[in-house]
């Protein structure tokens, strides 16, 4: 009887040590990027006018935005490609002395220039400028097909998660069995144009002959992001 209850105690401990190390799990998680080269940039440019009557103010803006469109036309960019993006009117006070007075009102409109030559991106913002528009908030870059750049950023992702597990693994005397859930926690891309756009005119750059808008070419990050649960032992 008694050696009976000492097998079944040890059979027991092994048991437990068993799923002890059966339930070990190293979760991490992984990053995976990539970088591809824009195909489309959308121009956000237009005009303000200032004018002590509202209906003057909306005059002078549309006058310039009607010219700065012949202009981008005659450049080559579609009547379809060239939208209004954002209109805007609003009052100036003097709130200096006892009551506020109304001394003008300010007019916006912005447009939305869609581009799909690259190179052509700082000789249109120039050609804006010249028709009028005295307004640049930016410009956004985008890519047409993104999806190879996705899939292999994913693939990144899972490997730079599985070094990491395996470095943990290393660290801990352990070794890695597989692959218990593994979730992807998106795949996101962006635009990393800091620094793309500046006015030439004043620097010396050879490229540019000191004049002009530069616009550099535009890279894309596609980051993919998982978490996976590894069993170790």
């Amino acid at each position: 009887m008694k050696k009976g209850m000492a097998v079944l105690l040890a059979l027991m401990v092994l048991l437990v040590g068993s799923c002890a190390l059966a339930d070990t799990e190293i979760v991490v998680n992984g990053t995976g990027e990539v970088r591809v080269s824009a195909d489309t940039a959308v121009i956000s440019l237009g005009v303000s006018a200032v004018d002590p009557d509202v209906l003057k103010a909306q005059q002078k803006v549309n006058e310039t935005i009607a010219a700065i469109r012949a202009a981008l036309q005659e450049a080559g960019v579609p009547a379809e490609h060239i939208n209004t993006d954002f209109i805007n009117i609003y009052a100036q006070y003097d709130y200096r002395g006892d009551q506020e007075q109304l001394t003008a009102y300010n007019a916006n409109s912005t447009l939305a220039i869609r581009v799909t030559e690259m190179e052509s991106v700082g000789r249109l913002i120039d050609v804006c400028f010249a028709a009028g528009a005295n307004t640049l908030n930016g410009i956004s870059f985008s890519a047409s097909d993104t999806a190879e750049a996705e899939a292999e950023a994913i693939r990144k992702a899972v490997a730079d998660a599985r070094a990491k597990a395996e470095v943990m693994a290393d660290a801990a005397g352990m070794k890695l069995r597989g692959i218990k859930t593994m979730t992807e926690n998106g795949v996101q891309s962006y635009s990393n144009s800091m620094g793309n756009v500046y006015a030439a005119k004043g620097m010396e750059m050879e490229e540019a002959d000191g004049a002009g808008t530069v616009v550099q070419s535009a890279k894309l990050i596609v980051s993919a992001y998982v978490s996976i649960t590894f069993e170790a032992e």
